[in-house]
Formats: structure tokens, C-alpha cells, sequence
């Protein structure tokens, strides 16, 4: 006998990227929304503001790191033929420190930058190949979570760059499993350089996620915006607040969108109506914190082993070469 579905079809916009995560986040409790929804034009320039912003020391300090110690980053590979890729490259601001140490020892290199943003990657295309000769660049426009596609460093020697601390935004066993799928592509020996943002005291950490001009909160309730621009959805962000908590239990900054009262907000495209409590909110992103312990186990675990490390003179953030 033939039988007919019962389960009511999903409007065709719950199949798409946003769709999908919007339909999936909203009407979980508690309710979150994955940070790459934050990633839209707006929110790239905000994010790009943040890390310009006094309080929010980590672009600068792992900067600084690099500057004072690219050459030894690189010399630490101990071959002169390294092949350099980078996960999540953006405009690979920072990264030009490294290029050029690569260059000084090596005289040329290939850089494959791989990004979700096309628009970014072409800025940091044509940036780099104009203020670092010897360097070719090979950019990739793609999600570095499903894999890093097929890489020839021929005879030489991978370095593969995962800086900024992007890796604190997944969460513990997600790390794992993306420092698991980089080492199955890589061979023994190659290199894996990586940045992150140490626990230090909660004013710091706080002030960081919650800046005193507000570009912190603009860039997190950007969400909402992209939301109802894309799904067509009713939510007035002035009836939102910004929240940026840190959470000692989990050793991560939280952010979060709280609902200042109790209201419905409709979805159109996804035929939803999403309520919220008054105080409930939208938890949209993790920053995980790490120690020199916590960075040597996730590595490990991962499959690598650390070989050097590298920090500021205050100790806020630290850049790892493990080797596979």
C-alpha cells in the first residue's frame, strides 16, 4: 500500500545556507545562530573596524608577535622550500610579515590563501603580488572546513597558517576534528602555525567583545539586519541588546542578542513566527580561551605535536608551531 508523507513541506528558502541555520537556530532552545551569518559586506566592514579598535588587543598583538619574530617563525621549518598555506586568509593583513621572512630566506614562494570571500582574497591577491615580490599567490575561494582542496608543494614543505585565534570560535570537539581533517592532507613533518587568545583577566576579555563605541554590538546585531534583508523578517533591533559575557566555566567570551521584551518576530520566507520571552536571547558566537596547557592538548589530540611557541611580553596571546 502506498503511503503519503504527513510531514509538512519546508518553504524553499529553509534549504539555503541561511535558511537552513536561521530555521535550525531560531526555533532551538536555547536559541544561537552560527557565526559565519555575521560575514555578509556589513559585517565584514564592522569586523575589520573592530580590530583597529583600542580595546580589542588581539589583531595588534599577535601583529606584533609576528614582527618580532617572523624570521625565526620560518627558520624554525628548517627547509627552504616552504610552500605556505593559510585557512580563513581574509585580506591576509598580517600575514605579509611571514610572506616577506619567506622570501628573505627562501627569495620566492607560493601562498595559497583560502577563504569563503572572494572579494577579500582578491584584495589580499593584489596587495601581496604588488608589495612582496617573489611571492605567487594561488587564492582559493572556499569553505578551509570541508578540506584544503589539492595542494603540490612538490618536494618541499607545507606551513599551513591558522592565525587570529579562529580557532577558539569552534567549539572544543569541532577544533579537534579540524586539526584532525588538516593533518589527513598533510605529510608527516609539514607544519602547522597557530594563533590564539590566552585567558588573562574578564575586564580585559570584556571590554574586548563590548567596546565603549559600540562597534562590537553593531557588528552582532548586523545579524539581525542580514536576516531580515535575506528572509524578508520583522526584527526591530532597537528591541535587541548587545551582550558579551565571560563564561569562566568553559573558558570562552560569549556574545549574545537579548530580547528587551517579550515580542513575536515573523520569518516570511521561512513561514515562521519566532517568539521571545523578555531576557531571552540569541547566543551567536564563541571565543574560546586557551592556556599554554589547553593549546598543547587540543594539539595533540588534533595530531600534532607543539615544536616552539612565541608570545607578547604580557602574555595576552601566543602563536604555536606544531609539527604533524
Amino acid at each position: 500500500m502506498h503511503m503519503t508523507s504527513s510531514l509538512p513541506r519546508l518553504p524553499e528558502a529553509a534549504s539555503t545556507p541561511i535558511g537552513s541555520e536561521v530555521w535550525r537556530g531560531l526555533t532551538s532552545f536555547p536559541k544561537s545562530l552560527s557565526p559565519w551569518l555575521f560575514y555578509d559586506e556589513e559585517g565584514s566592514r564592522l569586523f575589520e573596524a573592530i580590530t583597529e579598535l583600542p580595546e580589542y588587543y588581539p589583531t595588534r598583538t599577535e601583529r606584533g608577535i609576528f614582527a618580532r619574530y617572523a624570521d625565526e617563525m620560518i627558520a624554525a621549518c628548517g627547509m627552504q622550500d616552504l610552500t605556505l598555506v593559510e585557512l580563513g586568509a581574509g585580506t591576509a593583513t598580517k600575514t605579509g610579515l611571514l610572506l616577506e621572512a619567506a622570501v628573505r630566506r627562501q627569495g620566492s614562494l607560493v601562498y595559497h590563501p583560502i577563504d569563503v570571500s572572494e572579494s577579500a582574497l582578491g584584495e589580499a591577491t593584489r596587495r601581496i603580488e604588488a608589495e612582496i615580490p617573489g611571492v605567487s599567490v594561488c587564492p582559493r575561494v572556499a569553505d578551509y572546513t570541508q578540506g584544503l582542496g589539492s595542494l603540490d608543494a612538490s618536494s618541499g614543505q607545507l606551513l599551513i597558517l591558522y592565525i587570529g585565534s579562529s580557532i577558539g570560535n569552534f567549539e572544543p570537539q569541532e577544533a579537534v576534528r579540524l586539526l584532525r581533517g588538516v593533518r589527513r592532507q598533510i605529510a608527516p613533518g609539514d607544519r602547522l602555525l597557530l594563533g590564539v587568545d590566552m585567558v588573562k583577566d574578564r575586564g580585559t576579555l570584556c571590554r574586548a567583545y563590548d567596546d565603549a563605541a559600540g562597534v562590537t554590538a553593531a557588528f552582532n546585531m548586523n545579524v539581525l539586519t542580514r536576516i531580515n534583508c535575506e528572509l524578508g523578517a520583522s526584527f526591530r533591533t532597537k528591541l535587541f541588546r548587545h551582550r558579551a559575557r565571560w563564561n569562566e566555566q568553559y573558558s570562552r567570551m560569549e556574545m549574545h542578542l537579548e530580547s528587551l521584551l517579550a515580542q513575536t518576530v515573523a520569518i516570511p520566507a521561512l513561514d515562521l513566527e519566532i517568539r521571545f520571552a523578555r531576557g531571552e536571547s540569541i547566543h551567536t558566537e564563541n571565543s574560546y580561551k586557551f592556556t599554554d596547557a589547553s593549546v598543547t592538548a587540543l594539539l595533540e589530540q588534533g595530531g600534532f605535536h607543539v615544536s616552539r611557541s612565541w608570545t607578547d611580553e604580557a602574555g595576552w596571546f601566543g602563536v604555536y608551531m606544531a609539527t604533524a
